[in-house]
């Protein structure tokens, strides 16, 4: 099924890096990074596209690949940090990762091998989860005077790292305000860590990043002593978007005051996160890996609280590709399937 409902650019990938990512995950990530699928020693290894340390993909996907790892026989997998969506997809395609991480926008226009795939060329995967809503954190502090995105015009704003869905995003929400991304702003590339540490530094004057709840990063800067952080309202601009890029791909999610200590609720651009495999991923490995996510979310939700936006009745929509053969298998068990 393909669903489009929504639940409750690098030209060539940049380098992953293996991190720990919880002490119990070590194990995991001491060894040597696979190289996508295959086998060694009779163990098959898989490589799990994630994002930045700072983001939530990465303390997800260590969940996801200690589950893995612990509950299917012969199966070692390891979690990689990543710019995230759009090299986590290229990835997938030339066979360097077997599971990404995404966001469905990002998926769309690599099935469809256009923006940052025009060149690249298309990336059939296919989705085992709707996992959860991303968020888009447009943050910046207090002596900016930045209070709308019109208000971004002139100044400098890190659009997230290259190879990143925060950039396809960011400049898709710019746009829609109004505001063209190559002369209205200067840009600066930075994933999450960095953008925090640019702006407490003066370097930027706002930053976007789209990630679950609670962001590392964004907690970082919210909690900084003598730092009066903000996040700005983006959902003005989903009209223009939902015009653009279809009624269902983007929606408004409010990020609560008490998740990062604000003044304020605030409402923003949503869009939808999924885990995706290679189409030729075995059904019996996606079903699995499907049924782990369930069986076992208590260890994600202990690892990151996002884990607990996953259920039956939303894993299964909001995805513009197919899912795999094996996730259906797992979702028609559990009479959560909708042909």
């Amino acid at each position: 099924m393909t669903s489009t409902m929504r639940p409750k650019a690098a030209p060539t990938p940049t380098r992953r890096v293996v991190l720990p990512v919880v002490a119990a995950c070590l194990a995991l990530v001491a060894c040597n990074p696979p190289q996508g699928g295959g086998t060694q020693g009779g163990i098959k290894r898989i490589s799990i596209a994630t994002g930045g340390t700072g983001g939530v993909y990465y303390p997800y996907g260590g969940g996801i690949a200690k589950i893995i790892s612990e509950n299917i026989a012969g199966v070692e997998a390891t979690a990689e940090a990543t710019a995230a969506s759009v090299d986590n997809l290229k990835f997938l395609r030339d066979g360097r990762s077997d599971i990404a991480f995404s966001m469905a926008d990002t998926v769309e226009d690599a099935a469809l091998a256009r923006g940052p795939f025009t060149e690249f060329g298309k990336v059939p995967s296919r989705t085992l989860a709707v996992l959860y809503s991303n968020y888009l954190h447009l943050a910046t502090v207090a002596n900016t005077g930045i209070s709308t995105i019109a208000d971004l015009k002139g100044k400098v704003v890190s659009t997230g790292a290259p190879g990143s869905g925060t950039e396809i995003l960011a400049f898709r929400t710019l746009e829609a305000s109004g505001l063209d991304p190559k002369s209205d702003v200067t840009t600066q590339a930075l994933g999450a860590s960095q953008s925090v540490d640019a702006l407490k530094d003066g370097k930027v004057h706002a930053f976007f990043f789209t990630g679950g709840l609670p962001t590392a990063a964004v907690l970082d800067l919210t909690h900084s002593p003598g730092i009066t952080a903000k996040l700005i309202a983006s959902d003005a601009a989903i009209p223009k978007m939902r015009e653009k890029y279809g009624e269902s791909m983007y929606y408004p999610v409010v990020i609560p005051k008490a998740v990062y200590s604000l003044s304020e609720d605030v409402t923003v651009v949503g869009v939808a996160n999924l885990l995706v495999v290679s189409e030729s991923m075995t059904d019996e490995l996606a079903y699995n890996i499907t049924r782990l996510l369930f069986e076992k979310q208590a260890e994600l939700i202990a690892i990151h609280p996002q884990a607990r936006d996953l259920s039956l009745a939303t894993a299964v929509v909001g995805s513009p590709v197919p899912f795999h053969p094996g996730a259906i298998r797992y979702y028609t068990e559990k009479n959560a399937w909708r042909p």
